[in-house]
């Protein structure tokens, strides 16, 4: 194994030097030149006035997210508590057998030898719900949450914040419903590996409601874009950024350092995506929370040694939400930057998300769904607020950063506010970057796998082809400047917003009826519990 290795690298070492000398540009300009048109109709801006645009795949996100907010009364709010103690495997005994099975007539034989004699349904599902969550987080937490903040703040103001986080808010609604039918209708092949996302519900689900040649259609897409995305948006980009952070920290001199930084990273990668879903979920579990935790505390520690201005902070948030406080635009045009930020952030409604929850242990569709909800709450309400209030609170004085005016450099602004305060953070954020883009990589080369065997099918040599096609594409975003194909690929990840909230939207009471489902099942324990009547279930 190590010899064909070997044997390969020699091969492609030379191709991807010649590449960064000779074709980098032209390959940029012909790819520019044929999909420029796709970018341009996905990310259209529709013009409302002189003075500001809003993307139609903003509104289409955005008013998918308020409807399903509504539609389920608020699950983004009411079901939050709940979505904790899903996580904590507060229910894990309900998902593994039925509430019916454990917490219905109990005979005085129940005590001695029902557990010994249930059907192990754990076995559809191969993640627990942390798992499956950290694996989703790991995919929209990213450059986003350091780079994208900085861009908004500085077009937007710090009002922008405030509808960054009303993006967030109204996106958990989204998660919910989209990753209730990921494990609704995922496929469980016989070895108990899981297939699943949106290709799947928007086929069988749609089927179902008499759609059925729409929902072929809308899945085929949906696979279509989901794999350019993982390669490009998931892939290409995350290494591009991570190398020019890695590059540029060490004064490398940048031809052979992101050549030879793309290397290691493909190597890294390869090895955590050759044993599927278990083994990226083993990694996300630590990799998350390791890396949100420590960006979060060094925010704490800033907004601690400067609390005198937390106050006016939230202030400039609220004063500027509302007024625009002089930003082009106004009004407007900071809700436009925040919104934007929150919902390209989080992606919900995007439906990549579902993809790794349906992965998840639970014979109720809902239970994943609900903790899905979490997952915008801490993209979004959480990082992304700590990096706006990082920003405007070491930028009182407009040391660093005038606002309305557009920057491009998001990771060196964020940077610079954390190193002002924090002496040297820049080497540990280039870390966060770094490990920001791994764990976005290994998660999106699943979401696109996924998709390629929707569409080429099932077996080794399939999945094989893909991962190989993947850790090629690391190396190649890594050591040269394509940015036109990632633009291209960038808007595929937001393509796929379409035939998703299609078929989400037209299967809401499904969802609606999964939710019931699973909330009674929880009443039903709770109830047993109070009675005295499950203590032989204590011990699972």
């Amino acid at each position: 194994m190590k010899k064909h290795l070997l044997s390969l690298l020699t091969l492609i070492l030379p191709i991807l030097t010649f590449a960064q000398e000779t074709t980098s540009q032209k390959i940029d300009t012909v790819f520019k030149d044929y999909t420029g048109w796709f970018v341009e109709a996905i990310f259209y801006e529709i013009p409302f006035s002189e003075n500001f645009q809003i993307p139609w795949v903003l509104i289409v996100l955005i008013g998918g997210a308020i409807y399903f907010t509504i539609y389920f009364k608020f699950i983004n709010f009411t079901g939050f508590r709940t979505a904790i103690d899903v996580v904590q495997d507060k229910y894990h005994d309900i998902e593994k057998h039925g509430a019916d099975t454990l917490y219905g007539d109990v005979t005085p034989n129940d005590h001695a030898n029902i557990i010994e004699t249930l059907r192990d349904d754990s076995a559809e599902g191969e993640v627990s719900h942390f798992q499956a969550l950290t694996a989703a987080l790991s995919a929209t937490v990213g450059l986003g949450n350091i780079a994208g903040v900085a861009v908004a703040l500085s077009i937007g103001g710090p009002g922008a914040t405030f509808w960054m986080i009303v993006a967030g808010f109204l996106g958990m609604a989204s998660k919910f419903a989209e990753c209730t039918l990921g494990v609704k209708y995922r496929d469980v092949g016989e070895d108990g590996t899981v297939y699943g996302g949106p290709m799947y519900y928007l086929k069988k689900g749609l089927g179902e409601k008499g759609f059925g040649g729409l929902g072929k259609v809308l899945a085929v897409i949906f696979a279509v874009f989901v794999i350019g995305g993982s390669f490009g948006g998931g892939n290409m980009f995350q290494a591009n950024q991570a190398a020019a952070q890695f590059v540029k920290l060490f004064e490398i001199e940048s031809a052979n350092g992101g050549l030879y930084f793309g290397l290691v990273m493909a190597a890294l990668v390869a090895v955590v995506i050759i044993g599927g879903i278990k083994r990226i979920a083993s990694v996300t579990e630590k990799i998350v929370p390791f890396m949100a935790g420590i960006y979060v505390l060094a925010s704490v520690i800033i907004l601690v040694a400067n609390y005198s201005h937390i106050g006016d902070a939230f202030m400039l948030i609220y004063e500027g939400a509302f007024s625009g406080l002089g930003i082009a635009g106004g009004l407007i045009g900071v809700m436009i930057q925040g919104i934007r930020r929150g919902a390209f952030s989080n992606e919900a409604g995007v439906g990549s998300a579902a993809i790794a929850h349906s992965a998840v242990r639970t014979i109720y569709p809902a239970s994943e769904g609900i903790v899905a909800l979490l997952e915008p709450f801490v993209d979004t309400v959480v990082i992304c607020t700590m990096t706006a209030l990082v920003i405007i609170i070491t930028n009182f004085d407009g040391q660093f950063m005038e606002y309305g005016v557009p920057i491009t450099e998001g990771v060196e602004l964020t940077a610079t506010a954390f190193d002002s305060v924090i002496p040297h953070f820049s080497i540990v954020l280039t870390l966060a970057v770094i490990l920001f883009a791994f764990s976005t990589m290994i998660s999106w080369s699943y979401y696109g796998m996924q998709g390629w065997v929707y569409l080429f099918g099932k077996g080794k040599i399939t999945d094989l082809v893909y991962k190989f096609l993947f850790l090629l594409f690391v190396v190649v975003g890594a050591s040269i400047s394509l940015g036109a194909v990632i633009d291209f690929s960038d808007a595929m990840i937001f393509a796929m917003v379409v035939p998703n909230i299609i078929g989400v939207v037209l299967l809401t009471p499904i969802v609606k009826k999964e939710l019931n489902k699973y909330m009674k099942a929880i009443a039903k324990k709770d109830d047993a519990i109070e009675e005295g009547s499950a203590d032989f279930t204590d011990h699972m």
